[in-house]
């Protein structure tokens, strides 16, 4: 009896395997709380997790030592993934995206143009999949509000195929260029 228990606890089932996803960390700020015996120091980190075909998501971790705000960090990237639309490398539509004081605009781009992008966009958008695609950071240095902002953005983006749904059209009739 005690055998068996052993050997189904060790069978995992399809849901518990989580598909290959690369990790990465867009900054790692330490902080000071000044105390009466001096200053105590924790350690903030942002990360960005992606499977490099349309899911990405990001997280932020708070912790006294660098490594377990890492830890945090990702486990939360994993839990708020979204769904990117990737269209032949780019994104569908030309699209804004806001948060605080950051403000970036994303275009779509031709293959071969790579990914015109700095700092944390560009690791959001490689991780998303995205191979082309120009940006412009309108507003805000804050990689905070960047990688936010980012977000906003990419959660806005809606493929031709939902667009043809809501409006009860063909995909052919909703795009430009065929």
């Amino acid at each position: 009896m005690k055998d068996e228990k052993k050997s189904n606890n060790n069978v995992k089932k399809e849901s518990d395997f989580v598909p290959e996803t690369e990790e990465r960390v867009v900054a790692v700020n330490r902080v000071a709380k000044v105390v009466k015996g001096g200053r105590r120091f924790s350690f903030s980190a942002i990360m960005v997790v992606g499977d490099k075909n349309g899911k990405v998501g990001f997280g932020l971790g708070k912790a006294k030592e660098v490594p377990d705000a890492i830890r945090k960090a990702s486990q939360e990237a994993q839990r708020k993934m979204i769904t990117v639309p990737v269209d032949n490398g780019t994104i569908p539509h030309e699209i804004l995206g806001e948060f605080d004081a950051g403000k970036i605009l994303f275009k779509p781009a031709s293959e071969g143009t790579g990914i015109k992008a700095a700092g944390a966009c560009r690791t959001i958008l490689e991780l998303a999949g995205v191979r082309n695609v120009l940006t412009k950071s309108l507003r805000g240095s804050n990689p905070h509000n960047i990688v936010k902002a980012t977000f906003k953005a990419l959660e806005k983006l809606r493929s031709a195929s939902e667009i043809a749904n809501a409006r009860g059209k063909d995909i052919k009739s909703i795009r430009l260029k065929q």
